[in-house]
Order: C-alpha cells, then structure tokens, then sequence
C-alpha cells in the first residue's frame, strides 16, 4: 500500500512539473488559424544562441484556444506572445497577444 502511495505521488508531481512547464510565456508565429475548430499552428521563436543562429524557428506546434475569441485579433504571419497548458496532451491557449 506504501508503496502505491508513493509512486502515485511521483507520477503527480512528474504531470505537474510537465503542465507548468508549457505555462511560461512564449514567442512565434502564427502560420494557421482555423476558426471553425478553435485552432491556431504557431511556429515557436527560440530564444539564445542554441545551434547558433539567434532568433531561428523552432517546433510548429498546434494549439486548441481557450476562448474562440482569443483567435479575432490574430492573423497568419503575426509575431505573438502566447501561454499554453497541457491538457491530457493537447495543448491548450490560455493566452495569445499580439505583438
């Protein structure tokens, strides 16, 4: 029973330190929105001198918006500052702005 326990809690501490890492703000740019279903591709901007090229495109990642109304102020091409959570492995939008 102990022992249940105890991985039980590692694999809750494990999903939480997951989810929170998506939470940070982040950079990129929107190269699809589809309205209809609520989503929105964003092609992440990395950040440092990783590879050696500051400022190159990192991983399209597709993401479900939390409010349909969040995707209005935004169009193909826009630079955006977004937060996004994992839900059960679909990203989800908890904030999009345009910069």
């Amino acid at each position: 029973m102990g022992t249940t326990k105890f991985i039980l809690a590692g694999a809750a501490a494990i999903s939480m330190l997951a989810s929170s890492a998506f939470a940070d703000d982040l950079t990129g740019m929107v190269t699809r929105i589809d309205r209809l279903n609520s989503t929105v591709s964003i092609q992440q901007t990395q950040k440092g001198t990783v590879g050696g090229s500051a400022g190159g495109a990192g991983a399209l990642q597709e993401y479900k918006a939390k409010d349909a109304a969040m995707l209005d102020a935004v169009h193909a091409g826009d630079r955006v500052s977004y937060s996004a959570t994992d839900n059960n492995g679909t990203g989800t939008l908890t904030k999009l702005q345009k910069q």
